[in-house]
């Protein structure tokens, strides 16, 4: 699956990991990206990250957070992590529907 015209691309270690602890992985982000579920794609408010960028996905009425790393070398992105946003949700819907 491509992203912007990248190859996406994650730890499959980290996918256990994540399926493990919160309940989705990164291959639900990828159905989000494929049913066009995508909210916004944010540059990382930390200064500690200014490499990485976070994609903003909806599921299942609540909004998540994936960082992820774009290599224009390599022509992917990396998928760091996806974790679900409160801050976020409260931004892009209103009452668990889209605003």
């Amino acid at each position: 699956m491509k992203y912007k015209g990248y190859r996406i691309e994650f730890s499959e270690e980290k996918n256990l990991l994540l399926q493990e602890t919160r309940g989705l992985c990164f291959e639900d982000v990828l159905q989000a990206i494929e049913k066009k579920k995508i909210l916004d794609d944010l540059r990382h408010s930390s200064q500690k990250y200014p490499h990485q960028r976070i994609l903003v996905i909806e599921r299942e009425k609540y909004v998540y957070a994936v960082p992820y790393v774009l290599d224009p070398k390599r022509k992917t992105v990396f998928l760091k992590t996806v974790y679900p946003s409160r801050i976020l949700t409260e931004k892009y819907m209103k009452g668990g529907i889209k605003k």
